[in-house]
């Protein structure tokens, strides 16, 4: 099971606290949990992703492990803390301005 963390909209959105738990069978990559997470709270689906072109919402940041993955590959590995479930994947809610 992969940990999740969301924002507060996207937890009020699903009636789900702050932290979920989502399966992911093979390699865990930002892909495989985001699919994970639409699956399980269908309402979900294109409010962390765009549905067409599959890319990360623009005010939206992924991080895990101290490290923010936001512009890595959807397809690339995430850290082996995050796979075993001893770290979080946390979708962040980013501000703008300055």
């Amino acid at each position: 099971m992969i940990r999740v963390k969301l924002p507060h909209h996207l937890q009020s959105l699903a009636g789900v606290g702050n932290e979920i738990d989502v399966p992911v069978e093979g390699e865990v990559t930002q892909r495989a949990v985001l699919d994970a997470i639409e699956a399980r709270f269908p309402m979900l689906r294109g409010t962390i992703r765009d549905i067409a072109t599959q890319e990360r919402r623009a005010y939206l940041r992924f991080f895990a492990c101290k490290e923010d993955l936001s512009h890595e590959s959807p397809d690339a590995a995430l850290p082996e803390a995050v796979a075993r479930g001893e770290e979080v994947f946390w979708v962040i809610g980013a501000i703008a301005g300055g």
